[in-house]
């Protein structure tokens, strides 16, 4: 297939070319195209930031005294210090009958909500909020599926500055606990059960064991999402949804400091528990606005739905398009019920313009045999975002040959960490087979060879060399930003490492090539070997086990190794055991595709395991690092293993 796979047929007409426009009036500037818009942006990040606030007319309710401070490390750069604002506020700043939220489940039912409905529930809930106690700076957690009652919830909260985190309902309670514990909530707004490929799932167990298990919480608010009317006598802080809401005419809004914290996003917890990762409420606003309004090009006339988890940051990401005036479709259940082209006709049926899905999805389609242009119109659509792995160039071939050829297909890259994206796609840029269009405006992002040189049309580190506002506040319960510190600026001095392998292409465009680091990542999910490993623990058969991502059919499956006791074997019985124990405690998406009995488990001298090292076992690539291991011999349990090939 030809390497252009797109070309914009209006550029002109799109936010981008009208802010680039901006910049040469406001700046005195000419930029010939998207290359030199973007140098500028990186080279000037004080006036581009600001040009991006005057662009799309977001006042402080106090003016900032500078946009930047003279920081002297990345980690301590500040943006637009004593301006004050609120972030529900800008997302509610549209109030008329215009549908905001359209919610559809895996049985069909749609709720909508308009704008000035939301924006009704939001100060009823804020209310609700107020008369249990939370108060600027409380955590409220909640354990929710994608529907209208978590964004409510949401803007209920960053109304008042409270801070907000969320899981989806699929995690066990382990996993839930793990992340929604180490933040200490107040309050929690969690489902009476959820629906997954036509199964109903009843969470009245898991409220009760939830309510128990974090003794900070004073108020638990239940949302009906499948009205089983779960028995809450055993648990006093319980309330149903529509008990808590209290009477209010206006929401009111708290003005608060630009970095004040408005999300707690959690890392995938390789090492132990996950890191909790502070954002600032201007930070992500302000990149989010970038990213959809500009990158995106969306508008007030726009329906996007994201296919995402409340656990995902996308679901972050996406809710910030209220800003914009967007419509906001969601959809809860799997996207591929009752029949694998489902998503497809929710874009007929919706008119969704911008859809957002992840590489394994395209790819299961493709492999399911959908043909969605021979079914479906789909004469809304103009673009398509995909993310949570690398999009292969078949993938691209198949989503313009088998979908619609005029579409826009844009791979986009970032995470959690930064809760925003490093490159991305543009509607002034062609569309190249196998690459991301562009790297993000006011993103210094570069790629580094191991000696930290930056390189081009080369695989090495993907970096990001300047500091950008969309950067985590701090970690939680990291005062002095030590493990801050660890996570991103080890590897290169006073640079951000981000663990992704990558290359600049020649066309200034990107390709990821994966992670580079252990960090499991089955179907575009960031799974944590630590977060496996703390069930198999669990298991007295198992005396000791390694987990890895192994390269399948375009896609990663998670493969476990186990260490049994002497004298045992592992049979039917024993692994089923294995997989329930990690379905039930973590999600279905942590349960091995392959669970494989070893003699020995390699470690350093230090006595730690060595995922990386196994992974390139597995994958028949020379180890770096076998002069570190205490057993060394130990990775010959791991080589050409026959089940591994099937």
């Amino acid at each position: 297939m030809k390497s252009v796979v797109w070309e914009p047929k209006q550029p002109e007409k799109t936010r981008m070319w009208q802010f680039m426009r901006f910049a040469e009036q406001t700046h005195q500037m000419q930029f010939k195209n998207y290359q030199e818009l973007h140098t500028w942006s990186t080279n000037n990040p004080a006036h581009f930031w600001q040009a991006l606030i005057d662009f799309f007319k977001m006042s402080f309710t106090t003016p900032a005294e500078e946009a930047l401070n003279h920081y002297d490390h990345m980690i301590n750069a500040r943006w637009f210090s004593g301006a004050t604002f609120n972030f529900a506020e800008k997302l509610l700043s549209r109030k008329d009958e215009h549908p905001a939220l359209i919610s559809i489940n895996e049985s069909g039912d749609r709720h909508l909500l308009t704008y000035k409905e939301l924006y009704e529930l939001v100060a009823r809930c804020a209310e609700g909020l107020k008369k249990a106690g939370v108060v600027a700076g409380d955590r409220v957690a909640a354990i929710m599926p994608n529907v209208s009652y978590t964004i409510i919830a949401m803007l209920a909260t960053t109304s008042i500055g409270a801070i907000w985190s969320s899981c989806s309902p699929d995690f066990g309670p382990q996993a839930a606990l793990d992340r929604l514990g180490q933040i200490e909530p107040k309050v929690l707004f969690i489902c009476d059960g959820h629906q997954y490929l036509g199964k109903t799932h009843n969470g009245g167990p898991k409220i009760i064991e939830m309510s128990k298990a974090i003794p900070t919480l004073t108020k638990v608010i239940v949302c009906p999402i499948i009205f089983s009317h779960p028995d809450l006598s055993s648990v006093e802080t319980a309330i149903f949804w529509d008990e808590f809401l209290e009477p209010a005419k206006r929401c009111e809004f708290k003005q608060l400091p630009f970095d004040h914290p408005v999300y707690i996003l959690f890392s995938s917890g390789t090492t132990g528990k996950p890191k909790c990762i502070v954002h600032g409420a201007g930070g992500t606003l302000l990149q989010h606005i970038k990213e959809l309004g500009l990158h995106t090009d969306l508008t007030a006339t726009d329906n996007l739905c994201f296919y995402t988890t409340c656990g995902w940051m996308m679901w972050n990401w996406m809710v910030s398009a209220l800003a914009l005036g967007t419509t906001l479709t969601l959809y809860e259940g799997a996207p591929t019920f009752p029949k694998a082209d489902r998503l497809f006709k929710l874009i007929d049926d919706e008119k969704i313009t911008v859809f957002g899905t992840s590489a394994k999805f395209i790819s299961s389609v493709e492999k399911a045999g959908v043909l969605p242009n021979k079914k479906f119109a789909l004469n809304s659509l103009r673009a398509i975002l995909s993310t949570g792995s690398p999009l292969l160039p078949k993938n691209y071939d198949f989503v313009y040959q088998q979908i619609k050829p005029d579409v826009q297909l844009s791979s986009i890259s970032g995470g959690t960490d930064i809760v925003s994206c490093f490159a991305l796609g543009n509607p002034i840029l062609p569309v190249y087979r196998g690459e991301l269009q562009c790297l993000g405006l006011g993103m210094a992002v570069q790629v580094f060879d191991e000696q930290g040189h930056a390189v081009r049309k080369k695989r090495g580190e993907l970096v990001c060399t300047k500091p950008f506002p969309s950067m985590p506040v701090s970690f939680w319960n990291d005062p002095e930003k030590k493990a801050y510190y660890r996570a991103y600026f080890e590897r290169f001095e006073d640079v951000w490492a981000h663990g992704d392998f990558a290359e600049i292409t020649q066309h200034n465009g990107l390709i990821i090539y994966g992670r580079s680091d252990a960090v499991l990542n089955p179907g575009g999910v960031r799974i944590g070997t630590a977060e496996i490993y703390r069930q198999v623990e669990k298991i007295p058969e198992i005396l000791d086990s390694i987990v890895i991502g192994q390269n399948w059919q375009e896609d990663v499956r998670v493969v476990l190794f186990v260490k049994l006791k002497d004298g045992l074997e592992l049979d039917q019985s024993l692994e089923d055991t294995i997989r329930q124990t990690i379905r039930h405690n973590a999600s279905p998406r942590h349960v091995p595709a392959k669970i494989l009995q070893v003699a020995d488990i390699p470690r350093t001298i230090s006595g730690k395991i060595v995922e990386v090292a196994v992974r390139q076992v597995v994958h028949g690539e020379e180890v770096q690092n076998a002069s570190s291991l205490a057993n060394p011999e130990a990775l010959k349990h791991f080589k050409n293993r026959k089940e591994l090939s099937e």
